[in-house]
C-alpha cells in the first residue's frame, strides 16, 4: 500500500469512527412521543452514508445503532444493526453510484429509499420483538417523522452547510 493511500485509509477509518460516535451519541437520547421516543441517529446516518462507501455507511449506520441500542435500550439492537444498517447501505449505493453528474439528486433520492427501508424495517422489527402489531402501529407515524427529520437535516447538513465540499477537499488533499 503507498504511503498516500494508507493516509486516505486512516482517514476514512477516522471519519466512519466519528460518524459512529456521533449515531452513538444520537441513540443515547431521545424526544418522547406515545409508544416511545424519537432519535435523531438518522441524522448521522444519513451524512455519513452520504459521504462515505457502503462498507464504511454499514459500520457507521448498523454497527453504531447496534452499539447505542446495546448500551441504552438493548430490546431492538438486531433490528436497528439490520435496518439502519441496510439504510446506510442502499444510501451510499445510491448516492455514489446513480446520477454521477447530480450528486445533490442521487443524494436526496438515496436518504429517501432509505427512510422507506428505515420505517418498514423497524415496524417489522417492532412487531416481532415485541410480538405486537398494535404496538409498532402506534410508533408508525414518529417511525415516519424520524426518517424524514434524519432525511432532510443530513442532506442540509451535507450540501448546504457545505460539509460534502469540506469532505472531499480532505480526501483530495491527502491524495497529492
Amino acid at each position: 500500500m503507498k504511503k498516500s493511500n494508507a493516509k486516505i485509509t486512516t482517514l476514512r477509518l477516522t471519519t466512519a469512527a466519528v460518524f459512529m460516535a456521533m449515531t452513538i451519541a444520537l441513540s443515547s437520547f431521545g424526544i418522547p412521543v406515545p409508544g416511545g421516543h424519537l432519535y435523531l441517529c438518522d441524522v448521522a446516518i444519513c451524512l455519513g452514508a452520504i459521504l462515505l462507501n457502503p462498507l464504511e455507511a454499514f459500520i457507521v449506520g448498523g454497527v453504531g445503532s447496534f452499539l447505542g441500542d446495546m448500551l441504552f435500550y438493548p430490546a431492538p439492537m438486531f433490528v436497528s444493526l439490520a435496518t439502519h444498517g441496510l439504510q446506510a447501505v442502499v444510501i451510499s449505493l445510491i448516492s455514489h453510484k446513480t446520477l454521477k453528474n447530480r450528486p445533490q439528486l442521487a443524494s436526496g433520492i438515496g436518504v429517501t429509499v432509505g427512510a422507506v427501508i428505515m420505517v418498514i424495517g423497524y415496524t417489522l422489527g417492532k412487531t416481532f420483538v415485541y410480538s405486537t402489531f398494535e404496538y409498532a402501529m402506534i410508533k408508525l407515524p414518529y417511525e415516519i417523522a424520524q426518517g424524514a427529520i434524519g432525511a432532510i437535516l443530513g442532506m442540509v447538513l451535507c450540501w448546504k452547510c457545505g460539509i460534502h465540499k469540506l469532505f472531499n477537499n480532505m480526501i483530495t488533499s491527502r491524495e497529492n
